[in-house]
């Protein structure tokens, strides 16, 4: 009897548990029911590497889960398909462009000194691509997209550009055109360098802060021991010189600094250093998300974008919770129909069931998908299972005779080795899904192990507890309770 009083006190204090998990901590909704963005992302050969291997593959994912993780989007998951893919999901994201763009760029961190005897030309092409961006920010916050503002650089200022570049523009709109000139004077700011002295292999970790004195912010970059020699060594070389350090990301020059003659006897020493480009506050975010995370050892290429709008993830809940009370409620009716009070004690178990799954998924957490509520469905007939199989042997006790305690305790005993065996298996199928699969399959199979594991509990436990609970009041333990009359062996009426 204390014993049974133990097990009671168990499941209840479990339930109330379990309970005020749910209360406090939401469930982690996926993309199918948040809404949200899905990026298939394909990683490319470069140089002599002439196909992706699974090690390659596994090098770009890590960078760009650092790099998902920095943009703060909560429960984005990324996951490998096949050889060369990647297939990233971000829930709540409407707009997968900025999350694009940072995923996408290569982010390699070059440090490199200005070739001697260019300094004219620099400052040539640096007043030009100043003249360049002020006119392109004012086409922009006058909204047209093809002609630049009156007064400003023309047509024929924009072919002398060309003529001093070497270049040709071949875009028809005139912003355009303006827009491949300064993709031209960026390219020929970065070959006035040479090749890189310092690169953001010697990284240690990237900031931001907002500068003094302006509106604008800045990257703040810190450097291992290695990197900071570098970046000394490289500083000594051009300080009190009119060179310039170059930064350039991904082949794109955004910065030109000065070196101070202070710094000529040991240069700029602390392996810090700051990056000033006019960032925005977004722009100075994503460069240091971009660098924290490192560069990509391969091209990414950005394949296919899908979003899920909000609507149709509320339509997705809508359905799922349907589905899933549904299944329960017919469930339910068929176990108090067949089973009588044996059914009562089987919808009470699986009300637990249901309860210790749902704490489970908030504290794990386990990020709700489509495939994942169907796994959870499917748990439930498992659960459902586990208990037909106790009743029926149960009722077969009944049959020969046996007494209604004696019949129950041998229901639980001969049912045991059933149960187990039917659920081990499952838990091994889920396993290799769980381990071998990718994304959504993985969601599945979360579900599916985490509810045979409760059906376990709940049939062999739960079930057994409550059930010897109600043969304790007399007026319950009647053999009529779980069998017809008829149906009863002599010894057991």
């Amino acid at each position: 009897m204390a014993r049974q009083q133990g097990w009671f006190a168990l499941i209840l204090a479990l339930a109330i548990s379990a309970g005020s998990v749910c209360a406090n901590f939401p469930l982690q909704l996926g993309l199918d029911f948040r809404g949200g963005s899905q990026l298939t992302l394909e990683v490319q050969p470069a140089g002599e590497i002439k196909r992706v291997n699974a090690e390659q593959l596994e090098a770009v994912k890590t960078v760009l889960d650092r790099r998902v993780n920095g943009l703060g989007v909560a429960e984005s998951t990324l996951q490998t398909i096949g050889e060369d893919q990647l297939l990233l999901q971000l829930p709540g994201e409407q707009d997968p462009s900025r999350a694009a763009k940072v995923l996408g760029e290569t982010a390699l961190l070059e440090f490199r000194a200005q070739r001697a005897g260019t300094e004219s030309e620099i400052r040539i092409l640096q007043r030009l691509r100043q003249q360049a961006n002020s006119v392109l920010s004012l086409a922009r916050s006058k909204g047209d997209g093809k002609r630049l503002p009156a007064n400003q650089l023309n047509q024929n200022q924009i072919n002398l550009a060309q003529k001093l570049l070497g270049v040709e523009v071949k875009s028809v709109d005139e912003v355009d055109q303006m827009e491949e000139l300064l993709d031209k004077v960026n390219e020929k700011i970065v070959s006035l360098f040479e090749p890189a002295f310092l690169t953001g292999k010697d990284l240690v970790t990237a900031g931001r802060q907002q500068e003094q004195n302006t509106s604008g912010w800045e990257v703040t970059l810190n450097f291992n021991r290695e990197g900071s020699e570098k970046f000394a060594k490289l500083t000594q070389s051009i300080a009190g010189t009119e060179r310039l350090l170059g930064i350039v990301l991904d082949g794109h020059s955004i910065s030109e600094a000065t070196v101070g003659e202070q710094f000529k006897a040991a240069g700029i020493t602390g392996g810090a250093a700051t990056i000033s480009g006019r960032f925005s506050a977004e722009e100075a975010r994503d460069l240091e998300v971009q660098l924290r995370g490192g560069a990509l050892p391969l091209p990414v290429a950005v394949i296919e974008v899908r979003t899920i709008g909000p609507t149709l993830g509320a339509e997705n809940i809508r359905r799922s919770l349907f589905a899933a009370l549904s299944g329960i409620l017919l469930v339910a009716i068929f176990m108090l129909l067949v089973y009588r009070i044996a059914g009562f004690v089987a919808v009470i178990a699986l009300s637990l069931y249901t309860l210790f799954n749902l704490a489970t998924y908030a504290l794990i957490p386990v990020t709700l998908t489509l495939p994942g509520i169907a796994g959870f469905i499917l748990s439930i007939g498992m659960a459902v299972d586990a208990n037909v199989l106790i009743f029926e042997r149960v009722k077969d006790e009944l049959r020969r005779g046996n007494t209604l305690i004696r019949s129950i305790e041998t229901g639980f005993s001969e049912a045991f080795s059933s149960i187990v065996d039917g659920h081990i298996t499952t838990l091994i199928s889920c396993g290799a899904l769980f381990f071998l699969g990718t994304g959504l399959v993985k969601g599945f199979a979360a579900t599916l192990g985490i509810g045979v594991l409760f059906s376990l509990f709940t049939a062999l436990t739960c079930t057994r507890t409550i059930l010897r609970f109600l043969m304790g009041y007399q007026s319950l333990r009647r053999p009529t309770n779980f069998l017809p009359k008829e149906q009863l062996g002599s010894s057991a009426l």
